[in-house]
């Protein structure tokens, strides 16, 4: 196998400031490998791409197979030539910054961080400064290569906790993978208003709310999403809960939540008009009510590292409000 280096194409009408890269890769059909599909061929020698970009790029034509585009399904050869011209997404050159990260490990190939509430995680329209990207692409500026920086999941502004960034190629492709195939263990900490009398499990699909299009809404046309909860501590007419995900929806956990009947304290944008709970003393009334944020914290990250396989485990401490708001509906409780 022979990948050529990297060139920058600027065709297909990019806006200024993005680029795509090309990447050439030539491979001849061993013996041992005659028979297989082109596409599963494609998966097992460049584990760096995900299935379906290979499948995407089959498509398109950028595979080829003795000079001839294939189908995914054709069966090869010993002795045949595969080419790929894997065309990576345009990366849109967003500005290095200096912004303090707080990471919780790095290594060659990953970084684990605790994303503070109030940091934007991706730049966007009207937003393209200030962001967790142009933190990273300060802190690794070969990060600029990879799709988002390499981010592989993400988190809401105002939801604080732990995020997993890939630093390479074949990283960012097999945590993607890991997490498509539910691999990722997720575990959050969540203060709702109301009692919840035990754990459950929230099975509800999630898709565009049918009007207010830029939230999200229990909606029998949307995607599957299952979420467990597990009761911490009740606290007065509030719980705290731990939360763990199944699928990873957009504002999943704020949704079902919601759904449930048990609002995330803080949310802006699913727990309506936040009243409160009777019987609260003054202290613990002023501390809900100025919350300024939905009380969602991403507590435990868990995962194979893509490099060695070794299983990993990572925890993040609440972050001070949170802790702080705690404290006052315990003392109010008593």
């Amino acid at each position: 196998m022979r990948l050529s280096a990297p060139e920058k194409d600027y065709s297909n009408g990019l806006r200024p400031g993005e680029q795509h890269e090309v990447r050439h890769h030539e491979h001849e059909v061993g013996p041992e490998q005659a028979g297989k599909r082109l596409d599963r061929l494609l998966a097992d020698v460049f584990p760096e791409y995900s299935r379906t970009r290979l499948q995407s790029w089959i498509a398109d034509g950028r595979v080829t197979v003795d000079g001839r585009a294939e189908r995914a399904s054709s069966r090869l050869e010993a002795g045949q030539q595969v080419v790929l011209e894997a065309v990576l997404e345009p990366v849109i050159e967003d500005s290095p910054e200096p912004i303090a990260l707080d990471i919780v490990h790095e290594d060659a190939d990953l970084i684990v961080l605790n994303k503070p509430s109030g940091l934007v995680v991706h730049p966007g329209a009207g937003n393209r400064s200030g962001t967790l990207v142009n933190a990273l692409l300060h802190h690794v500026p070969e990060l600029a290569r990879l799709p988002r920086a390499g981010l592989v999941h993400r988190l809401d502004k105002d939801t604080s906790g732990l995020l997993v960034v890939a630093k390479t190629t074949a990283s960012h492709a097999a945590l993607v993978a890991a997490l498509a195939q539910r691999e990722i263990h997720r575990e959050y900490r969540a203060l709702v208003r109301g009692d919840v009398v035990a754990g459950s499990r929230i099975e509800a699909p999630i898709g565009r709310h049918p009007t207010a299009r830029t939230r999200m809404a229990v909606n029998p046309r949307g995607k599957p999403a299952v979420t467990h909860t597990r009761v911490l501590e009740h606290l007065g007419g509030y719980t705290y809960l731990a939360v763990t995900l199944e699928s990873g929806r957009t504002h999943q956990i704020r949704v079902h939540l919601s759904h449930a009947g048990t609002p995330i304290v803080g949310d802006p944008v699913y727990a309506g008009r936040q009243a409160l709970v009777a019987g609260l003393s003054a202290e613990a009334a002023e501390a809900v009510r100025n919350f300024p944020r939905q009380a969602l914290h991403a507590a435990r990250l868990e995962f194979r590292h893509p490099g060695t396989g070794e299983p990993c485990a990572f925890e993040a401490p609440l972050p001070a409000d949170m802790e702080s708001l705690l404290t006052v509906l315990r003392e109010s409780a008593a």
